[in-house]
């Protein structure tokens, strides 16, 4: 077992920590997903903070505000897991992969990439189904259908399996997957 060694460093280093140039960000890691998200995560925190301003500080709350960043925060998570999936970046448990033969990890990943196809196509019809089923119910506090949010549901499994047959393309002809090399996907900052 390594000992951890601490090395001492003044308040005046970390400051020169600071100096070094920013990473660039490169704009076309980005999809469409990351945009939308982007956009609805703003308007929540709008809506929120909205909230926050009329409850506490006009001492009069308007109530569409909570209705509206609970209906955002539904279409951000569900459209996060679309970006999740298009970077493999969901919860996944890896470690037996390392004790398999090759050819079984193999398999297994690919079984893997088509069991969750299956779901996300599963979970696209029943979003579709649900869709129908709600289609002519409105808000409770604003006066909009309430099938804005579904329908941001739908897309967002659309656009997760559309994401995970590219991922399992690319496992295929990559010949593996993050699952049996985790170390391939992690990036580098900076």
């Amino acid at each position: 077992m390594s000992q951890e060694i601490h090395t001492p460093i003044t308040a005046e280093e970390i400051g020169h920590e600071f100096e070094g140039h920013a990473p660039t960000a490169n704009v076309s890691d980005y999809a469409i997903e990351d945009w939308i998200t982007l956009v609805v995560f703003w308007l929540m925190a709008g809506c929120v903070f909205l909230q926050f301003f009329t409850r506490y500080v006009l001492n009069d709350s308007y109530a569409w505000t909570e209705e509206i960043a609970i209906n955002c925060l539904i279409a951000v998570v569900f459209l996060g897991s679309a970006m999740c999936v298009r970077m493999s970046r969901h919860i996944q448990v890896d470690v037996f992969y390392h004790y398999m033969p090759v050819g079984l990890a193999r398999v297994l990943a690919t079984f893997v990439d088509i069991v969750r196809i299956s779901f996300f196509a599963y979970g696209c019809t029943l979003m579709w189904r649900y869709v129908d089923i709600v289609a002519d119910e409105q808000m409770v506090t604003i006066e909009l259908p309430r099938n804005i949010v579904f329908y941001s549901v739908l897309a967002a499994f659309v656009l997760m399996l559309l994401r995970a047959v590219i991922v399992f393309i690319a496992n295929i002809r990559r010949g593996y997957s993050v699952l049996e090399r985790p170390e391939e996907f992690q990036t580098v900052e900076g």
